[in-house]
C-alpha cells in the first residue's frame, strides 16, 4: 500500500500516542523503537530499524556508524529519544540525516515526556543537497 509522506507522518504520530499511552515515559529508547515499529507494521507500513546511513565525501561512501532509528516506507525518518529534554543538537542530528539520505521529512520523538504531544517535532528539509 502506497502512502503519501504526510499520511505516513500522521500514522507515526498516532502510533506514537498509542505507544506512549500504553508504556508512559521512563523506558529505554530501544523499547519505544521496538513498540513503535510493531505498531506501524500493524498499520501496513514497511519499517526498517537501525538502518545504516553512510556519509558520502568527495564521491567516497564512508560507513561511519550512523544509523537511522526507523525508516518508514523508505521515505520518513524517525529519530527516537528518551531524554529529559530535546536539545538543539538533536535537531541538528536529524537535519544531517535528512541531508545525507536526501530525504525531506523526519520526526524527532522524545518519549520521556508526561504528554507525548510535547515530545514530537517535525523536521523538514525543503531541498535535499
Amino acid at each position: 500500500m502506497k502512502h503519501g509522506i504526510d499520511e505516513i507522518a500522521r500514522d507515526v504520530v498516532d502510533a506514537a500516542f498509542k505507544v506512549h499511552s500504553n508504556l508512559g515515559p521512563g523506558l529505554l529508547e530501544s523499547a519505544y523503537e521496538a513498540c513503535l515499529a510493531h505498531e506501524l507494521g500493524l498499520r501496513g507500513h514497511k519499517v526498517e530499524k537501525q538502518m545504516p546511513q553512510p556519509i558520502t565525501y568527495e564521491g567516497l561512501m564512508i560507513e561511519a556508524g550512523y544509523r537511522l532509528d526507523l525508516l518508514v516506507d523508505g521515505e520518513l525518518i524517525i529519530e527516537l529519544k528518551a531524554v529529559e529534554q530535546l536539545l538543539p543538537i538533536h535537531h541538528a542530528q536529524v537535519m544531517t540525516y535528512l541531508k545525507l539520505s536526501r530525504r525531506t521529512l523526519a520526526l524527532l520523538i522524545n518519549f520521556n515526556v508526561p504528554r507525548i504531544k510535547n515530545g514530537i517535532r517535525r523536521v523538514a528539509l525543503n531541498h535535499p543537497e
